[in-house]
Formats: structure tokens, sequence, C-alpha cells
């Protein structure tokens, strides 16, 4: 594209996910840059809109995905940011971190993984305790599919056997890692990544577990409001005095799952494991969360979309610094009968583990 003819970004969000991405300061900044970001109608067809250079979307159906199909036959030389079948593999709990175990990054001190997990689909294997043995208590109860739905969100930390009563396979168990109260939330745009820390659950001592019983339901942790925090654990953690992962070693990962994932905008969740201080577990990954909450997003995804529509970006004309050339994952395909269908994942680690850490 020529750099003198301003690009065209059409987007596809829901209303929640609109009014919080497409802010005027994003607005303006890309129109400075010649990009124009135009809402797609979406109660037309989209192959009677347009013309658009890049599709922006979340939207999720059958209907959808044809429309997409439909339009990058008529239009081969414009791009889907992202493929729905790519995006379709982080709606469930177990392929999305598949995604991490199959990873070869090679760092000189620093290892990581994901917990250990099973995905359990019905009530007689939740209540089976051999059947998951492997796992010790306390562990996190999710639903299996993350959708991004409210219920998907619906997370419980559960302590003992009582604590499964409430429990609706099909669920994924997890073992929880202490992890010093602290989540790592990576965002990734192309190849951009930026690593941002959080406020997560408290660590459960052993002495602790002894006294607590059934469950504890939790949702989006890492987004709890000032309401939220003004509990006597909260007041105390001071998130400054938590280091953040090397960033070279974070970026491999992020890098590693935008090759595996086929994905450009997405984020994961890293904890620290208490136990072993340069270990780390990817524990989540969503796609196209949300950018506003990351410091400097309206220039980060400006570069990105200066780079899909093939005009210079900030920082190609500062020539240095700033943002890395963001590059665009083909639209590739990802065929879920070849994912690995074992239901119990485990992240290698040693069968013995060092003490938990005391609260």
């Amino acid at each position: 594209m020529a750099d003198d003819k301003r690009g065209v970004v059409g987007y596809a969000l829901l209303p929640k996910k609109q009014q919080s991405f497409i802010q005027d300061s994003l607005l303006s900044l890309c129109k400075s840059r010649g990009i124009d970001l135009v809402r797609i109608d979406q109660d037309r067809r989209l192959i009677d809109q347009g013309p658009f250079d890049c599709v922006l979307h979340k939207m999720y159906g059958d209907d959808w995905r044809k429309q997409l199909e439909e339009f990058q036959i008529e239009n081969p030389n414009s791009t889907i940011i992202d493929s729905p079948l790519s995006i379709e593999r982080l709606h469930n709990r177990i392929s999305m971190l598949q995604a991490v175990s199959e990873l070869k990054i090679e760092s000189g001190t620093d290892t990581f993984g994901i917990p250990k997990q099973i995905v359990i689909y019905d009530k007689d294997t939740l209540f089976d305790r051999q059947a998951w043995e492997f796992l010790k208590y306390p562990v996190i109860a999710k639903p299996l599919i993350a959708d991004g739905s409210a219920k998907s969100h619906k997370m419980a930390l559960i302590f003992n056997h009582e604590g499964l009563n409430k429990l609706r396979p099909p669920i994924v168990l997890q073992e929880f890692v202490n992890h010093g109260g602290v989540i790592f939330k990576v965002y990734v745009v192309g190849e951009f990544v930026k690593c941002v820390k959080r406020k997560s659950l408290p660590d459960v001592s052993e002495e602790k577990l002894k006294s607590l019983e059934g469950s504890l339901p939790f949702s989006q942790v890492s987004n709890l409001t000032s309401d939220e925090r003004n509990d006597k654990y909260y007041k105390l953690m001071d998130l400054e005095e938590t280091e953040l992962p090397p960033q070279s070693f974070i970026t491999d990962i992020a890098r590693g799952l935008r090759r595996g994932l086929k994905l450009n905008l997405f984020n994961f969740d890293v904890i620290r494991d208490a136990r072993i201080g340069n270990r780390y577990l990817v524990i989540d990954i969503n796609y196209f969360p949300g950018y506003a909450k990351m410091p400097g997003y309206e220039t980060v995804l400006t570069d990105f979309f200066c780079d899909v529509v093939g005009k210079k970006s900030l920082s190609e004309e500062k020539e240095k610094g700033g943002v890395d050339k963001l590059q665009v994952v083909p639209n590739c395909d990802v065929d879920l009968t070849k994912i690995a269908s074992k239901t119990c994942c485990s992240d290698g680690e040693e069968k013995e583990k060092s003490p938990v850490l005391q609260v």
C-alpha cells in the first residue's frame, strides 16, 4: 500500500469490548498515522462493507465465521485478525495450555511449564479420589470452556472433599501453587510483549489448610476493584517489592506461543512457583484481552495497525527504541483433532517437591 493512502481497519466487537478498546485516544493517534478505524455494521453482511485493509474482530459463531471466509475469498489482500479456528483453541482450558507444553525454549536458569491438571467430565470421576490422586488439596476448579462469558470465569479454590459438592462438570481441576499472591499478566500484540504485575490469591500454607473447609469461589482475581482489595491481606501486599520475570525469558515464551497458537492479540497469565524461585507456570491464555489496561496501549496498537496496512510505524520513524517491528502471522487454521487428547497434563517436574512456604 502506498504510504500516502489511508489505511482502513474495520472492527467488529461486542458493545462492552468496543467501549473499552475503541477510545478517543486510540482513534486520534491512528488517524494521525493515516489509519481510520471503522465500525463494522453487524446488521449487514461483512462482504457488502468496506473496503477494509484489515478486519479486527472478537466475534464468534458459525454465521460470523462464514462471513469472514466469504470476505477473505473476495478480498485476498486483506488481513483478518485473527483466524476463528486459531482463536477456538483458547476456548478449551486443556488445549490452550497444551500449547505451552509444546514450546521448546532454551534458558540458562529459568524454567517454565503448566500446573498439573485434569479434566473431569462427570460426577463419578469427580468424587473418585483415585482418578486424580496426583493432585493434592487445595486445587482450583475451572470451567472447561473458556469462551469469555461470565460463566467461564466462575472458579473456586477447593480445600477438601466437601468442596467438590457444588462443582458441575465438565471442569478442570488444577493444582494450586503458592505464588506470593502475585500474578504476571503478559500482553502480546504481534511481536510486542509487555509484562505487568497484578494481585492474586494469597498463599495457603499446609498449617492453614488444616483449618479450611469446603471451597472459596472467586472470579478474575487480578481485576479486583479497590473496594474488594480493602481487606488486611491486600492492604499489606506491596507489588513494588515483587520482581518481574526476566524480560528476555518472558518474550521468548510469548513469541513461542504466538507462533504455536498462530495468534496476534492475546495475553497469558504467569505465576512464580514459591517452592522454586526460578520456575514459572502459565495458568491461563486469553484472546484479545483488555488492552486499555496496558500502559501506552494506544501507541502499541497504532504501531501494530501501521504494520498490518503497510504504513511506517512510530518506532520506524524514530529509527530506534519503543516498539519492535511488528509482524503479522498469516491466516492459518489449527486442526484441533491433532491436539493431544490426554486429559491429564503435567509440567514434567519431579514428584518430590520442596515444602510449601509458610504464610
